[in-house]
């Protein structure tokens, strides 16, 4: 099963993005991403910013997230 993970953009580099989500940083291609601005929140898979999101959308995921881990 693959998950996608919200990310915040801390730096752009070319068609990559350093992200960062729950103090871990990880590069990121933005490919598929139209004007990727640093303080951006974005939707990572595989690698990849798939989709643009609301400061509240990337919250509101993340809190799932660890409701869902804590479930487990």
């Amino acid at each position: 099963m693959c998950l996608a993970m919200p990310m915040k953009i801390k730096k752009i580099n070319g068609s990559s993005a350093e992200c960062e989500a729950g103090g871990l940083t990880q590069t990121v291609r933005v490919d598929f991403i139209q004007n990727a601005c640093p303080g951006d929140y974005v939707m990572v898979h595989a690698g990849f910013a798939i989709e643009k999101m609301s400061e509240k959308e990337a919250r509101d995921n993340m809190e799932l997230l660890e409701e869902i881990k804590h479930a487990l």
